[in-house]
């Protein structure tokens, strides 16, 4: 090994030994200022709205009386409102007794068992949630995007203004607008709602991302697609946005992760995502810190995983 090579070698090491000493700092200033609070940690009350090992709980479909069956073993549920009934079986421990009334959602009985908890069911909306918009949004925002770099004004003029719009006003009162009107016009559920909400707001931004990479690519490779008897479109799907997808890949991500915290904010809703989730986790626990930082660990788990599976795309496509 040549001696540029241990010189180069020993300021890596450095540089890491570096970084190491802040991270200890920030773990140490984190630590002391969690003992000079006057506060009580209770760890121990975490894991149970993960993961459960007191089992399931088996919920009344509808308002209703509950019936025990002939057999003893099983549990009837006549409806208030009509002549259905729903039998309910295989629970391993009753909660409810015979001509009991219980209303939707009730919890009739129990099966054991280990269960996911209640950050891990709000882990899973905002899983779901962020996908099914991110996937909308990719749409609108390529449309949106081929819009502001078109030639027709018309279509530059309304893609503008889709994108000053959604830019100018805040996600909170988008969120507001779709779940409070637009809902209640066209009839969606809270979960449709913040679908919509997330995906025209996230729209606007791949938009602009989109616009920018097209720009981005020299002009001479839309005048050579041209030249070899291309139409417009068929130039642009084939030429020009493999190239500016390309580049607009790293921006693209970060929006990607954004509109996953951003997510939080559909938890003013009726849609228990991992934020809400949180907020009913510490009015039963009574552990705001623990429970808070367990939120924050999991929306690093899944921003995190994203940001990783995309620098393995970037380095596939960098030897495309």
């Amino acid at each position: 090994m040549s001696p540029a090579d241990s010189a180069a070698r020993l300021r890596t090491a450095g540089w890491y030994a570096l970084y190491l000493a802040v991270i200890a700092a920030l773990g140490y200033g984190i630590y002391a200022a969690g003992t000079r609070v006057d506060y009580n940690w209770h760890w121990e009350r975490i894991p149970q709205y993960i993961v459960s090992f007191e089992g399931e709980d088996v919920v009344a479909p509808f308002d209703g009386f509950v019936r025990l069956a002939d057999d003893g073993k099983s549990l009837e549920i006549e409806s208030l409102r009509t002549a259905e009934r729903v039998r309910v079986d295989g629970f391993d421990r009753m909660l409810s007794a015979d001509g009991d009334l219980v209303f939707e959602g009730d919890a009739i009985a129990m099966k054991s068992g280990i269960a996911a908890g209640p950050l891990v069911w709000g882990l899973w909306v905002t899983l779901k949630l962020s996908a099914i918009s991110l996937l909308f949004a990719l749409v609108v925002g390529v449309v949106v995007g081929l819009g502001r770099v078109a030639h027709n004004p018309a279509s530059r003029a309304l893609a503008a203004t889709y994108v000053e719009l959604i830019r100018g006003t805040p996600l909170l009162v988008q969120i507001f607008i779709f779940y409070f009107f637009v809902g209640t016009v066209l009839d969606l559920s809270a979960f449709t709602a913040g679908v919509a909400a997330l995906s025209v707001f996230t729209g606007a931004y791949v938009a602009e991302i989109v616009r920018a990479g097209i720009e981005a690519v020299p002009r001479g490779q839309m005048e050579a697609a041209r030249s070899l008897g291309l139409s417009y479109m068929q130039a642009m799907r084939h030429v020009i946005l493999p190239q500016a997808l390309k580049k607009a890949l790293p921006p693209l991500a970060g929006q990607s992760i954004n509109l996953i915290k951003d997510s939080s904010l559909v938890s003013v809703m009726a849609l228990t995502d991992l934020t809400k989730a949180g907020r009913e986790v510490v009015s039963s626990t009574f552990s705001p810190f623990e429970v808070w930082f367990t939120v924050a660990a999991m929306y690093l788990v899944l921003t995190g995983t994203l940001s990783l599976w995309v620098r393995r795309l970037e380095r596939r496509l960098a030897h495309d």
